[in-house]
């Protein structure tokens, strides 16, 4: 089955409601936030924790060091900066996984810092180079269709590319500006037909057009409205 992630470990309250143990049971795989647009210590042990009792994967979530934006801003950073604040996230929550007896599955980037890889080859590359120099077997998701699919790979990474069931597309393949009210999809059973097209190979664009993807996961925010309900649709769509 084609993997299903979801972006944790931002949100106190989201820990403490149960909110993320609940989606671990729907999900495969978490990005774990790991102090640059969100995350303490304390939430990354005790989200690892949960997801070890789960047996569900966590990964790397690295973003810009802006947690006053949530990493949601730009940020004009040189390369040496961004690429260590990005590797030291990475070695951060590597660490903890590891004194949970668990190994760091993946890494995937936050926010703007994504968004900025998808169509930026130079960031693209300084994220490449951060996870190498953690660890070369790290896989690294990112935008299906996207240039920093190319980067990582042009690097030797394994790379995931990944789609979204929450999220809305422009006619290029880019996710649409959360600005715009209809960049997220909040139906459950509309996000669970996405998903449902997306492992077919396509998802409907903005305008009505359809467009081609190719995706190894697909990504469920844990902060989109009515997220557990829509976890749920998805997986039972997935498993169909």
């Amino acid at each position: 089955m084609i993997d299903i992630n979801s972006d944790m470990g931002e949100y106190p309250e989201f820990l403490a409601n149960g909110l993320y143990e609940n989606l671990m049971d729907y999900v495969i795989s978490i990005n774990l936030a790991c102090g640059g647009h969100a995350g303490e210590e304390d939430m990354m042990e005790e989200t690892t924790r949960i997801a070890k009792t789960k047996g569900v994967n966590v990964g790397a979530h690295p973003g810009y060091p802006d947690r006053e934006n949530f990493g949601r801003v730009d940020l004009e950073m040189n390369a040496g900066e961004l690429l260590a604040t990005i590797r030291d996230q990475i070695q951060l929550l590597a660490d903890i996984t590891e004194g949970q007896g668990l190994a760091l599955s993946h890494v995937k980037a936050h926010g703007a810092l994504y968004n900025r890889a998808a169509q930026d080859r130079a960031v693209a590359r300084t994220i490449g180079a951060a996870v190498l120099q953690v660890n070369p077997q790290l896989p690294v998701m990112g935008l299906s269709g996207s240039v920093m699919l190319d980067v990582f790979a042009e690097m030797g990474l394994t790379v995931m590319g990944e789609a979204f069931a929450d999220r809305t597309y422009e006619t290029d393949g880019s996710l649409r500006n959360r600005k715009f009210p209809d960049a997220l999809i909040t139906d459950p059973a509309q996000a669970a037909k996405q998903a449902k097209l997306i492992a077919k190979g396509k998802v409907i664009a903005v305008d009505g057009s359809e467009l081609e993807i190719e995706a190894q996961t697909i990504c469920i925010h844990s902060d989109t409205p009515h997220a557990l309900a829509i976890a749920g649709e998805v997986r039972m769509a997935m498993n169909k």
